[in-house]
């Protein structure tokens, strides 16, 4: 199979066997104007990924597939394939199991068992393939120097809100996400200032046929990152709460089967099977067993191959996640002392990172919040009262590490206030 069957845009992939014998890319000469324009566009007149976007649409040159839509990603993409100076590369990135994300999408709570995330191999891995040049290798460069300067100015802008909790919020009613929305203090007099909601997609009626699916009320920004925060930094400040749950996930893995020898006897009951794939496969091709005989035995084969691989991934997990617990265990004690010393000083990158490694999902309904974390309380599942209570401080309630905190309309705009829910046991 040839390296070169993915031609960019501006070539055409020439098979073998209409090549010659050797597989090659064509230049097509109308995409190669646009390639040479694009690169000219943001290297020497130094445009931004969308105003090229814009000159392409309204010259109505078509994508590859016929689009007049361009899109910023497919034209970096573009700009950073050194095809077009005359190198290919075969080997440039791999994919991995995807890493796991900050809450599972919705219907979809286990992770995709294909590998989905892509990674850039080390240059000295990749494999050059010459092909022919569309612009030079100054312009090149220019070109991706003028991304990264780009880059540089889009992270440097502070300006819109931040949204601290994006990602983890999750309504307890319909499922779907909440994501942050702005809106005028004073619909008369915006010089007034803007408020920060967090709400809940369902709760849009155009993104459902003009019918909404929920009626979840926006929760306020401010008001409910606060009330994260503070959860968190309460956690940070107890860490023998961590250390406690870390101990009991070792003590959990420890009283396993050792991991070594399990995934030493999955794989070479892996390696017996495909042989046996391989003696089928050949035994078919020389017309020993008929393909009605070879079909199933060979599905049979691949299943069980695909259901020992999938405990060898599970085994190699496992391995992989003691190694880490140990690590973790020694060196909690140091880890806590430094972030609890520097809590107030931290910015807001350095806050949403600590509230990502400890909170793993927050649920929000019409009677009040609920802060799952990744370790669970000191003292077990307390019962919790039968209502809320004015003076109540503030608690984590269940074997999760659920804080209950219930609000009044919850915290929809714009006189809310925040009521904790406290048990008997805490």
């Amino acid at each position: 199979m040839s390296a070169l069957t993915t031609a960019p845009f501006g070539y055409r992939y020439v098979s073998r066997e209409h090549g010659g014998g050797l597989a090659r890319f064509e230049v097509i000469e109308e995409e190669a104007r646009l390639v040479r324009l694009i690169f000219a566009w943001v290297g020497l007149d130094r445009l931004s990924l969308r105003e090229v976007c814009r000159r392409l649409e309204e010259s109505n040159c078509p994508t590859r597939r016929g689009s007049e839509r361009w899109f910023a990603s497919t034209v970096r993409g573009m700009l950073t394939n050194s095809a077009y100076m005359g190198r290919a590369v075969f080997g440039h990135s791999r994919f991995l199991p995807a890493r796991p994300r900050l809450r599972p999408i919705r219907g979809h709570p286990l992770p995709s068992a294909r590998p989905t995330a892509r990674i850039v191999m080390p240059r000295e891995d990749w494999i050059e393939i010459p092909v022919p040049a569309l612009v030079d290798e100054a312009v090149f460069a220019a070109a991706r120097a003028q991304l990264d300067e780009n880059r540089r100015r889009k992270r440097d802008q502070q300006h819109g809100p931040r949204w601290l909790v994006q990602g983890l919020t999750v309504c307890g009613r319909c499922g779907y996400a909440y994501y942050g929305k702005t809106a005028p203090r004073n619909g008369k007099d915006r010089s007034k200032g803007e408020l920060r909601y967090y709400r809940c997609i369902g709760s849009d009626a155009y993104r459902f046929g003009g019918t909404a699916v929920c009626d979840s009320a926006p929760v306020r920004g401010d008001r409910l990152e606060a009330l994260v925060w503070g959860q968190v930094r309460a956690v940070l400040e107890a860490p023998e709460r961590v250390a406690d749950e870390y101990n009991r996930r070792l003590r959990k893995v420890r009283e396993k089967a050792d991991a070594s020898a399990e995934i030493t006897q999955l794989g070479q009951q892996i390696r017996v099977l495909r042989r046996g794939i391989g003696r089928l496969i050949d035994s078919y091709a020389e017309g020993v067993i008929e393909k009605s005989e070879f079909e199933p035995r060979v599905a049979g084969l691949k299943e069980r191959v695909a259901r020992l691989q999938a405990r060898l991934q599970d085994a190699l997990s496992e391995a992989e996640a003691q190694r880490e617990l140990s690590l973790v265990v020694a060196h909690l004690e140091e880890f806590a002392q430094r972030v609890c010393q520097g809590l107030d000083d931290l910015n807001w990158l350095e806050r949403r990172e600590i509230v990502r490694a400890l909170v793993r999902r927050i649920e929000i309904d019409h009677e009040g919040v609920e802060i799952v974390f990744r370790i669970p309380p000191p003292n077990g599942p307390p019962t919790p009262r039968s209502g809320p209570r004015e003076d109540a401080p503030w608690q984590h309630c269940t074997v999760d590490g659920r804080a209950h905190v219930w609000l009044d309309h919850a915290l929809s705009p714009p006189r809310a206030r925040l009521r904790a829910l406290a048990s008997d046991a805490c």
